[in-house]
């Protein structure tokens, strides 16, 4: 099966090739799978130099691809994502790879779950958080034919087949009052496992910014209980959640990678497990929060 990082690859050379406003900035990671370009350019390892150049592309009237590692694309030159780009109200696409673990064995320095809540800390973004390849290609062409700035989350992980229907999905209904699950990009295959037999009514999301409040509410009903599963900082999407309820009394159960550090080397499963955040982890959660 293609991964979602061969797929991005698969879409930037086309986009290079058949759209003469598209231009791919990296910093030596994937350059060959993207390939020479006249709109190709690679920085080497400048992370802030590869935003600036982005954002200097799009001042120009192009549409920046900026790629990287996610600790490398959004930590490291950070301030170039809030002044460089957003206080200068530029467009860029910004494509990770590695998401919060995928590559634990490099260790701490390429791993950032903490990616989301500071792109979503910069007012403007559009974040995408795919769990399925398909839903890589259909975000990455849309954020291409778009002019705003757009984060798309690309991980190893992958749900079984993608969710039709865009945006906030109900996926299975509980009876009135039970309690909603949402599952956020490829924590939906744990989430369907660990919720089978449970009533609850599941939904699915893979663009978490801007937050689709009325639907959420909508999805929950009468009922209270809100559990949200999202493969990074536990708690990214629990101030969203409030706001979506805040006339009505309820309770929240902020699933994710934990504001700790495992100074362990393993696989992506591994770290998955280590955080609760596999079936067998969000079930005995559900458990204790539903007991």
């Amino acid at each position: 099966m293609t991964s979602m990082r061969q797929r991005f690859y698969e879409i930037a050379r086309e986009a290079l090739d058949e759209d003469e406003r598209v231009a791919v900035v990296t910093a030596q990671i994937g350059t060959d799978s993207v390939g020479e370009h006249p709109r190709h350019f690679d920085v080497g390892i400048r992370e802030q130099l590869m935003i600036g150049v982005a954002a200097g592309l799009a001042a120009e009237g192009y549409r920046p691809v900026a790629h990287s590692y996610t600790p490398f694309l959004v930590e490291r030159p950070y301030e170039m994502l809030k002044l460089d780009l957003g206080h200068n109200d530029l467009g860029a696409v910004l494509v990770s790879i590695g998401a919060s673990y995928d590559a634990a064995r490099e260790g701490r320095t390429h791993q950032a779950p903490e990616d989301v809540a500071l792109v979503a800390a910069l007012p403007g973004w559009t974040i995408h958080v795919p769990g399925h390849v398909d839903e890589v290609d259909v975000l990455l062409r849309h954020a291409l034919a778009d002019d705003g700035r757009v984060y798309i989350r690309l991980s190893e992980e992958t749900n079984h087949a993608r969710v039709d229907g865009g945006g906030f999905t109900v996926l299975r209904r509980g009876s009135p009052g039970s309690a909603l699950v949402l599952a956020v990009g490829p924590t939906l295959g744990p989430v369907l496992e660990a919720t089978v037999e449970r009533d609850a009514t599941v939904a699915y999301l893979a663009t978490v910014r801007p937050f689709p409040h009325g639907e959420l509410r909508d999805a929950l009903g009468s009922g209270s209980d809100v559990v949200l599963a999202e493969p990074y900082l536990a708690g990214t999407s629990s101030a969203e959640v409030a706001v979506a309820l805040q006339d009505r009394p309820h309770r929240l159960l902020a699933l994710g990678v934990p504001n700790a550090e495992l100074r362990r080397y393993g696989t992506g499963p591994e770290h998955r497990a280590a955080h609760g955040l596999d079936a067998a982890g969000i079930a005995r959660s559900l458990d204790s929060f539903l007991s």
